[in-house]
């Protein structure tokens, strides 16, 4: 009887407590089992894990979740937004555009679809389009602050100011923390001492063109100078450059010029220019500006800067400036010292600008000044003696990427010609 109990054991594969290897036949049979088929839910589980884990390969291995998904159920909305949300974390904008909309369009009141196709077109730099996505979201959960943010900050990158802070101020009303309404209304000032520094979410390129006409008073000739510019943005700043050409006295010479901006460090950022010119002339041989500016406080702005001159000498001149930001106003103050005999000289500039339709594209500009001052509108820079000067400009974007700019000035020349200037410039972006 022991005999057979040890041939029954050892044909279970157990002796004295050790278990023996499978046979050949058991392992044949082991791997012809199929694992057990995931269910609907850890599908969905699996592929979120892989899409959010922000690597590419991982989110290549969500897609193929997704789609696998789709076979079997294509007209689920659920997966077909995972997908689309999976492309624009991808930056395939068009495929996620696809099945966002598939989904909007299958289900009008999916909150969710409306908020992903919304950051989607965020994400694309599309802000009217995200606007629009995040309207409907409002529209089916009108108490939500998330979305009412959520728009905001599609109506800022958009330049559109005004409703920005309208929906800031609304999602405050519906709860939002007061600190980050607070933050969020002060990101719509729009900061920009030279509104040519940076240009439009959007836009790479910019061509400016403009003509320029100064009379004189006591018979003096006209003044006829043109200029042309090509602005490059950049992820930190812009690179310009430059063409001028001035006709006064009866003779006309030209000159070229790099004018950069750049970020610094927070809410700063510097305005670098270098213009070379004839040998001799109505320009000078050439010329450079560094201007800095750091934005303190509450809407404040201080700035400095040197300019330097050389014709058949040198000219240089120091500023301090401070300006404020408050809505869609800016005021700016900038004092300028010209060294020389004894003191020197002194000259003093004011600018009140209104960006009047609530974006960082269309405002009108009043400035007044005094003494010995650079005039940064005309030719890069310029010293020149006055006892009191005046100008208005108006810029106006009649299409997103055409805009116009018009000016007019006066001033009361301290050697007796007084002077009228007239002047228009194009701009084109793309």
């Amino acid at each position: 009887m022991s005999l057979l109990l040890l041939a029954a054991l050892q044909a279970a594969g157990v002796a004295g407590g050790v278990q023996t290897a499978p046979t050949p036949v058991q392992e044949v049979v082991q791997a012809a089992t199929p694992a057990p088929a995931l269910g609907y839910e850890d599908q969905l589980r699996q592929a979120r894990t892989l899409a959010t884990s922000g690597d590419p390969t991982q989110r290549e291995q969500a897609i193929s979740v997704y789609n696998a998904m789709l076979q079997t159920s294509p007209e689920n909305s659920d997966v077909l937004l995972a997908r689309g949300r999976t492309f624009a974390w991808m930056g395939r904008y068009t495929e996620a555009e696809t099945d966002m909309r598939a989904v909007t369009t299958r289900k009008p009141d999916y909150a969710d679809a409306w908020s992903a196709l919304g950051d989607m077109y965020l994400w694309s730099n599309r802000p009217q389009q995200a606007a629009e996505a995040y309207g409907h979201w409002i529209a089916l959960v009108p108490d939500s602050s998330e979305a009412l943010i959520a728009r905001g900050r599609a109506w800022r990158s958009a330049g559109q100011m005004e409703q920005a802070r309208a929906d800031f101020a609304a999602a405050g009303a519906h709860g939002a923390d007061a600190a980050q309404v607070a933050s969020l209304n002060d990101s719509t000032i729009i900061q920009l001492a030279q509104p040519d520094a940076f240009l439009a979410d959007g836009y790479t390129w910019q061509l400016r063109a403009g003509l320029d006409s100064t009379g004189f008073s006591g018979g003096r000739d006209r003044w006829l100078d043109a200029n042309v510019s090509l602005r490059r943005k950049f992820a930190r700043g812009s690179l310009a450059l430059e063409m001028l050409n001035a006709n006064n006295f009866k003779r006309s010479n030209s000159a070229w010029a790099l004018d950069g901006y750049v970020s610094l460090w927070p809410r700063a950022y510097a305005n670098v220019r270098y213009q070379v010119g004839p040998s001799s002339g109505i320009l000078p041989r050439d010329a450079w500006r560094v201007e800095v500016f750091q934005g303190v406080g509450s809407g404040w702005e201080v700035s400095a800067s040197i300019d330097h001159l050389r014709y058949s000498s040198d000219t240089e001149f120091y500023g301090i400036g401070v300006g404020r930001y408050t809505g869609n106003w800016y005021f700016r103050y900038k004092l300028q010292h010209v060294p020389g005999v004894g003191s020197g000289s002194w000259s003093h500039r004011g600018v009140a600008r209104n960006y009047y339709r609530g974006n960082a594209d269309d405002y009108i500009e009043v400035s007044a000044s005094t003494g010995r001052s650079s005039d940064l509108d005309r030719l890069g820079a310029l010293v020149r003696n006055s006892n009191a000067s005046f100008g208005v400009n108006w810029v106006r974007y009649f299409k997103p990427n055409w805009g116009v700019k018009l000016g007019a000035g006066y001033s009361d020349d301290a050697d007796g010609f007084n002077e009228h200037d007239i002047s228009i410039a194009l701009y084109r972006r793309w």
